[in-house]
């Protein structure tokens, strides 16, 4: 999948990687349609940080969703 496209389906994708990947109880909240599309570059980077750990801390969780909150609209 080419991520480098600023795509609904792509930032749909990424969001639901990241919320498997942290077993987010509250990933309801966050929706593609939610994002700020300029903010496309800070999403695929934090999804590319999530993919590529295997386990994370309670502090690291809270502040990837932090900052996956911050790219709300």
């Amino acid at each position: 999948m080419d991520l480098t496209a600023n795509t609904l389906e792509n930032a749909d994708f990424m969001i639901e990687e990241i919320k498997k990947k942290l077993r987010m109880a509250s990933g309801a909240a966050l929706k593609a349609t939610a994002m700020n599309d300029e903010q496309y570059e800070d999403l695929r980077d934090i999804y590319e940080m999530v993919s590529g750990k295997a386990n994370f801390s309670i502090s690291e969780i809270e502040a990837i969703t932090t900052e996956l909150g911050r790219l709300r609209k």
